[in-house]
């Protein structure tokens, strides 16, 4: 069971993974934001396969190649200080998932790191319109 992930939060993601599985809906929002509390990786997580608590979502470990991929929950809780044994990675409480996942996606790729910089966002938005018109 994930401490790292409330149980509403973990309950919005396995059902978005079921609305995947059965061609229900494919670009949900994220429901979370997982950081790193000394380096500048990122994760915006939107579905999660509970049987084996891998989550699918934004990933950036901080190195200019943000990317849309899987990433074990058992992991993360699993990576701590190595002196003062405490959790490296954690949940941001703040964090409001306003737009699909496709739109993180695209703005993160603009900029190489995963935004919630609004301007940025909205940008994205554009682009993917744009896109989609040409």
């Amino acid at each position: 069971m994930s401490k790292m992930i409330t149980e509403d939060f973990r309950a919005i993601m396995i059902q978005n993974a079921f609305e995947v599985q059965n061609e229900l809906g494919k670009d949900h929002a994220p429901v979370v934001k997982l950081h790193s509390q000394y380096g500048k990786a990122i994760w915006l997580l939107s579905e999660l396969d509970s049987v084996n608590n891998i989550a699918y979502g934004l990933c950036d470990l901080g190195q200019g190649t943000p990317e849309l991929s899987y990433v074990s929950i058992e992991h993360l809780e699993s990576i701590k200080h190595a002196r003062l044994k405490v959790p490296m990675v954690e949940m941001d409480k703040d964090f409001v998932g306003q737009y699909p996942m496709s739109v993180y996606f695209e703005a993160a790729k603009m900029v190489k790191r995963i935004t919630d910089d609004d301007e940025i966002l909205k940008r994205a938005v554009r682009a993917i319109a744009d896109r989609e018109f040409n």
